[in-house]
């Protein structure tokens, strides 16, 4: 439906002093959260878990007590929750943000859940008089420090011009693709190729390896070959070095796996090297891999394959 600008049902524009609520503040909602703070956005939050907004409240940061606080306290809300549990449990309730919203509102979900999930809640958001957009990132924890992650957008195109600006600060490019849900079906198609292009490298890195070959010039070569894509070879060296702290975790990426599965059997669409990664992703969660970086994969196959034997293919 097309509003007019000065429709009482049109979404608000954000404008410099916008008030911007923010829900939810783990690895990527935290960072995004602070990079509005560091734009010189008044940001009004709240998680599920306080202790993890303390860095952000000594920045500025204003903490409220509940979801539905948030969303009656300002004028654009955003939340990154892990799944559609936790995103019915922001939304529904007393206390829920839902209960909160008010007409023109804009409400922005930067999750990735099911675009089922987040149809639904569209729906209901509408029945408040605000509007929703699902509006899932590509990237990891540098891009969202940076600013530089990549956006696609579901819902009415509206409610996208009006949080447009806003979103821009966030992504390097920002692209309304269709109604709700639509960005994240193309959230779940990127995510295939993110964990099969992942699977695929260290496949063959531990081939390299296998075969005697020193394994950083082999990462070096393969990450600046034809296949070297920029998440690959951003990706190289935590698939060489391990690090403690996930850019984006093996638990959730099986989520996300999952989620496109699903849509590829409600569609009658065969997403083979989808499922061929669920397997290894559920071989990394049984090793004990599931909160570690996806770049685990490489180490998950070392150790599903018995001992190295450098070498042993030069004598075959």
């Amino acid at each position: 439906m097309s509003h007019t600008a000065d429709d009482p049902r049109a979404p608000a524009a954000a404008v410099a002093t916008t008030r911007i609520g923010f829900i939810g503040l783990g690895a990527m909602g935290g960072r995004i959260a602070g990079r509005l703070l560091d734009a010189g956005h008044p940001v009004y939050a709240t998680n599920r878990t306080a202790a993890k907004a303390q860095t952000l409240v000594d920045r500025g940061l204003v903490w409220l007590s509940t979801p539905r606080e948030v969303a009656a306290s300002t004028d654009v809300v955003l939340s990154m929750v892990t799944d559609d549990n936790a995103l019915e449990a922001i939304a529904t309730g007393p206390r829920g943000l839902l209960a909160g919203l008010g007409a023109r509102q804009v409400y922005v979900d930067m999750s990735t859940v099911s675009p089922r999930a987040s149809r639904r809640l569209a729906e209901r958001v509408r029945a408040t008089g605000a509007h929703m957009l699902d509006a899932p990132v590509s990237g990891s924890v540098p891009q969202a420090e940076s600013g530089t992650l990549a956006i696609m957008v579901g819902g009415e195109r509206e409610a996208f011009a009006a949080v447009e600006p806003l979103l821009r600060e966030l992504g390097r490019t920002v692209t309304h693709v269709g109604p709700n849900g639509q960005g994240l079906v193309l959230k779940l198609a990127i995510n295939i190729s993110l964990a099969v292009q992942t699977l695929a490298f260290s496949e063959g890195l531990l081939l390299a390896e296998r075969a005697g070959a020193d394994p950083d010039v082999a990462a070096e070569v393969m990450s600046t070959s034809s296949i070297g894509s920029p998440m690959l070879k951003a990706r190289t060296p935590l698939i060489l070095h391990l690090p403690d702290h996930a850019w984006f975790d093996v638990e959730l990426m099986q989520k996300d796996i999952r989620l496109a599965r699903q849509m590829g059997a409600d569609l009658r669409i065969a997403l083979p090297s989808a499922a061929a990664a669920d397997e290894v992703l559920t071989e990394a969660r049984h090793l004990g891999y599931g909160h570690r970086d996806l770049a685990a994969l490489h180490e998950v196959l070392a150790k599903s394959t018995g001992p190295s034997q450098r070498g042993d293919a030069h004598h075959a």
